[in-house]
Order: C-alpha cells, then sequence, then structure tokens
C-alpha cells in the first residue's frame, strides 16, 4: 500500500537553487540575554531605530584536571529599522533570554581613517530581523531568593 503511495507522489523540487538570480544571504543566529533594555535612538535624517545588545556565552571543554574554565561572554550590538519590531523592542527587559535572526554585514576600514577611530577600524553591523522572547528575566526578588 505505502509502495503505491510513494509512487504515485510527484517528486519535489529542489529547496536549494544555484541560480544567479538570488542575492547573496549573511545572517547571524543568537541565543542569549539582553545586556541592557533596548534604547531609542535617531539617524542622521531624523529616522528612528531600536539598538540592543545581546551577551552570548561560549563554554570550554574541562582541561585535563576535568576543570572547566569560566565561560567566556560575547556582546553583539543589533540595529532595529523596523517600526512594529521597534515598539515590541521597548517592551522587553535587560536580561530576558531572547532568540535573534540578524542580517550580518562586515565593513572595512576606510584606507585613509586614523586605526584608532572607528572609520579605521573593521566593523561589523548587525541588523535586526526577528526577535522571539524565550524566558523572562529573573526578577531581583528571585535573585535575592535564590542566593540566600
Amino acid at each position: 500500500m505505502l509502495s503505491a503511495l510513494r509512487t504515485a507522489a510527484p517528486r519535489t523540487a529542489r529547496a536549494f537553487s544555484t541560480s544567479a538570480s538570488r542575492a547573496d544571504v549573511a545572517k547571524l543566529t543568537l541565543v542569549g540575554r539582553l545586556g541592557r533594555e533596548p534604547e531609542v535612538k535617531q539617524t542622521k535624517n531624523n529616522h528612528e531605530y531600536v539598538t540592543y545588545v545581546v551577551a552570548t556565552s561560549t563554554y570550554s571543554p574541562p582541561d585535563a584536571n576535568g576543570e572547566r574554565p569560566p565561560p567566556k561572554t560575547s556582546w553583539h550590538r543589533v540595529l532595529s529599522f523596523q517600526e512594529n519590531s521597534n515598539k515590541y523592542l521597548q517592551t522587553l527587559k535587560k536580561g530576558a533570554l531572547v532568540y535573534v535572526e540578524a542580517g550580518y554585514e562586515l565593513r572595512e576600514p576606510e584606507p585613509d581613517a586614523d586605526p584608532t577611530t572607528p572609520s579605521g577600524q573593521r566593523q561589523i553591523f548587525l541588523r535586526h530581523e526577528t526577535i522571539r522572547l524565550l524566558a523572562q528575566p529573573k526578577s531581583s526578588e528571585q535573585t535575592e531568593h535564590e542566593s540566600q
């Protein structure tokens, strides 16, 4: 019976395409905690955007003695120019566990710029695409109760 279904089912096309009409994509997926509450800022042209910081941790394997070194924290600054998302982002609190998808852009330094200035350094820009709240931040009462 199942073999009849297999032979009758139409073959599907590959989901991956090698055509030149598709743009290249650079995305970053983060799962971490908000390092501070999202902030509303303005561009030079007076357009509002929201910036937020996500902290992620990398854990190293145990050493020869079986001891694990402390995790390393990386900080990722994400910029959102989406009006509807910006309203939601402003409701999130520091410490919230979030899942973020962001477009990734690497900008090379300007050739004649001073290396001690931002324009003279390689910069990574993360443009907000989606965010999901995975867990609310622990309240200060919970944290105090757990530490006692």
